[in-house]
């Protein structure tokens, strides 16, 4: 293994960058995604308990999706400030952010102690949650893509396996507290200790984030910054905002069906909490490689045949989901978790680190990529409560439907892939959209 000091310092700075978007995805994404189990098994008793369960688990679903609406407004913020003052300083700004909501969750009294003032705090600290990891995605992406000088895919998927990892970390957590402790001790108390641990990935976060430099991409035009990065989005290519926005919206209403959805359904249907979260625990472990190795090839092949493909194959898999699961067989639901988590799943989410960075030119790149990314990020969080209502109202027997919504879904990005061109061979030094509305459609770059 060579030495960090005889390393040049564009390599040392691309491996830091890496590890830093690395780690910061890791925070963002337990704290966001601990969420994310905690209302699947907890708040829906903690936060909600007047409510009969079913409405219980759908009102615990709807505080959970009000953090993915607070994405985009974080990913504007953020961008707009990422764009003309540089990236590193946004990421810091994120990471604290984010590690202070969720101690604050992990502090807050319940409904039983304070009655109705508990979930509104609960829904405000959320939305704070959303605004962090909102700006967080495409600074962190962009620290990656800027000071690569080849390999984008590879580089940028290390942020997007930060997600599955953070969900590794945090269900674990839940795991483990929940197993040393009685239901009655884990629904009193033990539920906060994964949310206050949040302040230990915070600081380890902070100290390798602070030892990165700006990137060179943006240094370069740092003089030559526009006032305004949304209008310039807005105004320079909104079809390719939409484009991406549709690229990605299937892969986040795979999230938030495998990563949350299924939690609850799956405990619904006779699994134990415990079983549900092993399976879980397990098929995010798994991702973190899919990820990075089909983000990886997608640098041979190009990000299109990559995110087609897992879409076509993610439509189908839709259909067998729900029977899978519904045999009560231990061994089929950690199939059907593995295959659509670590699997599929990664196919349409890794390549969209590096696609969504190229869509745009460097002096609104990160306001662009993160409110595409997070715009699309909203299937995420509304599909569970979509689904939680569709299943609420046909009686527990909607899944047919929500596989349908889910082959729709994947039915759209591949249109919206295959009207984009091809953006892996993309210079980001170049001030320059990677694809112009003019050529939104047609051939590769």
């Amino acid at each position: 293994m060579p030495n960090l000091s005889d390393t040049p310092p564009s390599r040392l700075q691309l491996r830091r960058a890496v590890t830093s978007s690395f780690l910061g995805s890791v925070v963002e994404y337990y704290d966001f995604l601990l969420y994310a189990t905690a209302a699947a098994v907890v708040f829906n008793k903690v936060f909600f308990s007047a409510l009969d369960p079913l409405t219980a688990t759908v009102a615990s679903f709807g505080t959970f999706a009000t953090g993915y609406l607070a994405r985009p407004l974080g990913g504007v913020i953020f961008g707009h400030f990422g764009d003309r003052l540089g990236r590193k300083r946004m990421l810091v700004l994120t990471m604290v952010l984010m590690g202070v909501a969720s101690v604050l969750i992990g502090l807050l009294p319940t409904y039983a102690q304070i009655g109705v003032l508990a979930p509104v705090a609960l829904v405000t600290l959320r939305i704070l949650q959303g605004i962090a990891v909102g700006g967080e995605w495409g600074g962190a992406v962009l620290m990656s893509a800027e000071h690569a000088t080849s390999r984008r895919g590879l580089w940028t998927s290390f942020t997007n396996a930060g997600a599955p990892f953070g969900m590794v970390l945090s269900t674990g957590a839940l795991t483990v507290t929940a197993s040393v402790l009685s239901d009655e001790a884990f629904l009193s108390w033990g539920w906060r200790i994964p949310f206050l641990l949040s302040v230990v990935l915070l600081a380890i976060g902070l100290f390798v984030r602070l030892r990165v430099e700006e990137t060179p991409v943006f240094e370069a035009v740092r003089d030559r910054t526009t006032r305004a990065p949304l209008l310039d989005v807005l105004r320079t290519h909104p079809k390719v905002l939409l484009l991406g926005v549709g690229v990605g919206l299937s892969a986040f209403v795979a999230q938030g069906t495998l990563t949350t959805y299924l939690i609850a359904y799956g405990v619904r249907t006779g699994f134990t909490r415990q079983t549900v979260l092993n399976c879980l625990t397990l098929s995010s472990a798994l991702a973190v490689i899919g990820i990075i190795g089909w983000s990886a090839l997608s640098d041979r092949v190009g990000r299109r045949p990559i995110v087609v493909a897992g879409a076509v194959l993610m439509a189908a898999f839709g259909f067998v989901l729900f029977p899978m699961v519904n045999t009560g067989d231990t061994v089929l639901l950690a199939v059907a978790l593995v295959l659509g988590q670590a699997v599929l799943h990664p196919m349409m989410y890794g390549p969209l680190g590096a696609l969504y960075t190229e869509l745009f030119a460097t002096r609104s790149r990160y306001t662009g990529a993160s409110l595409g990314y997070q715009l699309a990020g909203l299937g995420a969080g509304l599909a569970p409560l979509l689904f939680a209502q569709l299943d609420a109202s046909a009686g527990g027997t909607a899944t047919t439907t929500i596989s349908l919504v889910i082959a729709a879904c994947c039915l759209l990005t591949v249109v919206c892939v295959l009207a984009l061109r091809e953006t892996s061979r993309q210079d980001l030094t170049t001030d320059t959209p990677a694809v112009r509305d003019s050529g939104v459609a047609g051939t590769t770059v």
